[in-house]
């Protein structure tokens, strides 16, 4: 079945267009645009007006996409920032009338299964493996082994754009700001990750777009290429490097770090910290980047139920 899902997130709103068959995913189109549409959620409790518009252009060049490419199935996932805005059904339903994309606000308990889903299709049970999602507004941290239910996940209040907002407030940070934001990261993994789920845990893998984006930074990858991207591994040391680079720099100068996509140069650095505590917190040297994560758990579970 050809299907098409969108994923409307904190900091950014993608598009997957993918043949489903036998539980694989064969993407035809994948984009990805930096919305923002948590900005200012973190202060206001509501989502801005020029959130909003952002997200309908987008919408709208996504919906000729899959109409374009004749999907079957059109589903869409929303999540931190719809599920903490006032006005986020009102958002929905001006979604659902204006495109014709009925977009389910799903708990973060449903976002950390549909991600582990997603990162795992088609790999081997062989450990018990952390799949990290960093958003903008939230992250996830699901565990459990390939092609089976997850064993814990949990979903946090942190994200990229959320701890930026709440902790990142010069330019560069100072680094009293930073200390902060990893100290509250700290807080945040013992208070709701218990240490015997951290203990067992043998190998990682991080999604979305802190992960990629310092995967391609890593490499220096100009243009983007998501097949360098998806299975390369960060080294500890390495995430160490790069967040002293990225935090020394302003948002300005850190538009021009190769690998980086200009828009997501104001909340990279706390998303870079966030992960990199995380490798910490979890005793991993190493962590898999992947380039399948809730996109692709949805996808299989969409056509899987035959409904969006």
């Amino acid at each position: 079945m050809r299907v098409g899902v969108v994923d409307i997130g904190t900091n950014s709103t993608r598009l997957l267009v993918a043949d489903v068959d036998g539980g694989k995913v064969a993407e035809l189109e994948r984009r990805t645009s930096v919305t923002r549409l948590g900005e200012g959620v973190e202060a206001t409790g509501r989502l801005s007006d020029a959130a909003i518009a952002r997200v309908c252009e987008t919408l709208a060049a996504y919906r000729e996409v899959i109409d374009r490419l004749g999907s079957e199935l059109v589903v869409a996932v929303a999540t931190s920032a719809m599920r903490d805005a006032a006005n986020g059904p009102q958002f929905r339903d001006e979604i659902r009338r204006r495109f014709g994309i009925d977009a389910r606000t799903i708990s973060g308990d449903e976002e950390a299964r549909l991600t582990f889903l997603g990162a795992t299709a088609g790999r081997n049970p062989d450990a018990e493996t952390l799949v990290i999602d960093i958003g903008g507004g939230s992250t996830e941290y699901v565990t459990g082994q390939a092609g089976g239910d997850p064993g814990f996940h949990v979903s946090t209040r942190m994200g990229s754009v959320r701890h930026t907002e709440r902790h990142l407030h010069a330019d560069p940070p100072e680094p009293a700001e930073l200390a902060a934001l990893a100290e509250d990261v700290r807080a945040t993994l013992q208070g709701d990750v218990p240490a015997a789920v951290r203990e067992r845990v043998e190998a990682g893998i991080a999604v979305a777009g802190t992960a990629t984006s310092l995967a391609a930074i890593d490499q220096e990858l100009d243009p983007y290429d998501p097949e360098r991207v998806h299975g390369h591994l960060l080294h500890r040391a390495t995430c160490e490097r790069i967040v002293a680079q990225l935090a020394a720099h302003t948002v300005a100068e850190r538009r021009s770090v190769t690998g980086l996509h200009p828009d997501r140069a104001p909340a990279i650095v706390a998303g870079a910290v966030i992960l990199l505590e995380s490798m910490r917190a979890f005793d991993l040297s190493q962590i898999e980047v992947s380039e399948t994560d809730i996109l692709h758990g949805t996808a299989l579970t969409a056509v899987e139920r035959g409904t969006g």
